[in-house]
C-alpha cells in the first residue's frame, strides 16, 4: 500500500489521513445549469458564465472612489519593515508544495521550487519594490475559481463553493507581510480575546470549550441561559474595502503597509473555469480573498470591534458567532435582546448583513421561559433544539448524544460496517 502513495505521505500522520480521505470522496463533475431567466446552460463555457455571475453577485457595490491618502493612511504608526531578502524568499520557494495549482499566471510551484536559487534575488527585488510602492502586478489580484458542489439542486448554480487559485508569488509575498502584521498585532494585543479563528494558540476547541463552560456552569447552578447563533451572509465577501483600511489605521498599522493592502485588494478580477473552460472576468468589488493568506487575518481585524459595547459573553470563530447570557428574569432577556440591536446597528455601519433565517436561539435550563428574540424591528428569530457549532451538534440538553450518535454512524459508514 505504502508504494502508492506521495512520498510526503509515508512520514506524516495528518498527510496520510488527507489522502484516504480525498480517494474516499467522488468528485462529481458539474451538470447543466440554469440561469435566472431559467435556461439551462449545458456546455462548460455556459456553465462557467452562470456561476462566475452568481459570485461575482455577492459583492457589496461601490460607493466611494477613496484613494489611500484618504484613508489617514498618511499619519502611520512608524514603520513595519518586512523581511524581503534573498535568502527569505528563497526559503518560502523551496518550501513551496509543488502538488498545489497555480493562479492565472500559470507559474507553476514546481518550477518556482525548482529554480529558488536562481530566481529568489530578483524576486525579492520585486517584492521589496512593490511594497515600497505599494504598486501590485495584476496577476497577482486575478484568481481562477474552482467551483466545488456542497449541496442542495445539481442545476441551482447558488450552491456551488468557490475555491480560489491566485499567483503562488504573490502569495508569497503575501506570507511575508502576513508574518509582520501579526507580530504587530500579537505584540500590541489588537485582537480581541474571543476570537478564535486564524489565532495563535486558538482553534475550534478552544471555542467550545471556553464558551460552553461558561454556560455550563450558569446551567449547573440552576439558572435558565440563551444563546444566539449568528450567521453573517457571505461575510468575507461583503468587507468594504475602504472601512478595511480605516481600521488598518486605527489599529496601529504604518502607511506603507495600508498602502499596499488596499492596493492589493482594489481592482481584483475573478473568472471561473470548467473543465479548463474559462468565464469572461469579473471585477471584486468588495471583501477580503477567500483562499489568499492575508484574508483571514485581515477579516479577523474588521470584525474585531464587533463585542464594543456588548453586556453579553460572545465568542467568535472568523465569523461564526454566538452570543449568551443569563435569561432568568425580564432583565436578563432585556440585555440579551439590548445585545443583539447592538449588533445589528455594528452590521449596518460595517455594512454588513446577518443573514436572519439561519440564525437562531438556543434556550438551556429546566425554568427556561423561551423568551423570543429579534434582529432589527421585524424579523424574529427562530429557536432550536439543536445547532451544528463548529462541527459538533450541541443540543438544549447539553448531553452530547447526538454528536456521539453522529460520530459513531460515521465511523460505520467510513469502515463500511454500517448495513
Amino acid at each position: 500500500m505504502s508504494s502508492g502513495l506521495p512520498g510526503t505521505l509515508k512520514t506524516t500522520k495528518k498527510g496520510f489521513f488527507a489522502y484516504i480521505d480525498r480517494k474516499m470522496k467522488n468528485k462529481e463533475a458539474i451538470g447543466p445549469l440554469r440561469g435566472e431567466d431559467r435556461v439551462m446552460g449545458t456546455g462548460d463555457r455556459e456553465k462557467a458564465e452562470l456561476l462566475n455571475a452568481f459570485f461575482a453577485s455577492v459583492f457589496s457595490q461601490k460607493e466611494s472612489h477613496l484613494q489611500p491618502q484618504q484613508h489617514g493612511m498618511d499619519e502611520g504608526f512608524g514603520e513595519i519593515q518586512p523581511q524581503i531578502g534573498k535568502q527569505v524568499v528563497q526559503e518560502h520557494l523551496a518550501s513551496l508544495n509543488e502538488f498545489n495549482s497555480p493562479g492565472p499566471d500559470q507559474l507553476h510551484p514546481r518550477v518556482l521550487k525548482e529554480l529558488a536559487e536562481v530566481i529568489s534575488e530578483p524576486l525579492a527585488i520585486i517584492f521589496e519594490c512593490s511594497w515600497r510602492t505599494g504598486k501590485v502586478p495584476a496577476d497577482w489580484r486575478r484568481a481562477n475559481v474552482v467551483p466545488i458542489f456542497k449541496k442542495g439542486k445539481k442545476n441551482n448554480p447558488n450552491i456551488d463553493r468557490p475555491v480560489r487559485l491566485t499567483s503562488i508569488t504573490g502569495k508569497i509575498l503575501e506570507k511575508i507581510i502576513k508574518e509582520v502584521v501579526c507580530e504587530h498585532l500579537e505584540t500590541n494585543a489588537v485582537i480581541a480575546n474571543n476570537q478564535h479563528g486564524f489565532t495563535k494558540n486558538k482553534s475550534c476547541q478552544t471555542n467550545l470549550t471556553s464558551f460552553f463552560d461558561r454556560v455550563m456552569s450558569w446551567v449547573d447552578t440552576g439558572n435558565a441561559v440563551d444563546v444566539a447563533y449568528l450567521d453573517f451572509s457571505k461575510a468575507f465577501n461583503k468587507v468594504p474595502h475602504d472601512l478595511l483600511a480605516n481600521k488598518l489605521v486605527k489599529y496601529g498599522l504604518d502607511k506603507t503597509t495600508v498602502r499596499w493592502i488596499y492596493n492589493w485588494l482594489s481592482e481584483r478580477t475573478l473568472r471561473v473555469l470548467t473543465n479548463a473552460s474559462p468565464s469572461s472576468w469579473k471585477e471584486v468589488t468588495s471583501g477580503v480573498p477567500q483562499g489568499s493568506v492575508l484574508g483571514p487575518v485581515l477579516f479577523n481585524i474588521f470584525i474585531n470591534d464587533l463585542d464594543e459595547g456588548l453586556e453579553g459573553t460572545i465568542i467568535m470563530f472568523a465569523d461564526d458567532t454566538k452570543l449568551g447570557g443569563i435569561a432568568n428574569t425580564p432583565e436578563d432577556r432585556s440585555r440579551i435582546q439590548n445585545d443583539l440591536d447592538r449588533l445589528e446597528r455594528w452590521a449596518e455601519t460595517n455594512k454588513m448583513k446577518f443573514n436572519r433565517d439561519k440564525c437562531k436561539i438556543l434556550h438551556f435550563g429546566r425554568k427556561n421561559g423561551m423568551q423570543r428574540y429579534r434582529m432589527g424591528d421585524d424579523a424574529w428569530l427562530n429557536s432550536s433544539t439543536c445547532e451544528k457549532d463548529l462541527g459538533v451538534l450541541v443540543d438544549n440538553k447539553l448531553n452530547m448524544s447526538l454528536q456521539c450518535d453522529a460520530a459513531a454512524k460515521k465511523s460505520q459508514r467510513d469502515s463500511g460496517l454500517h448495513q
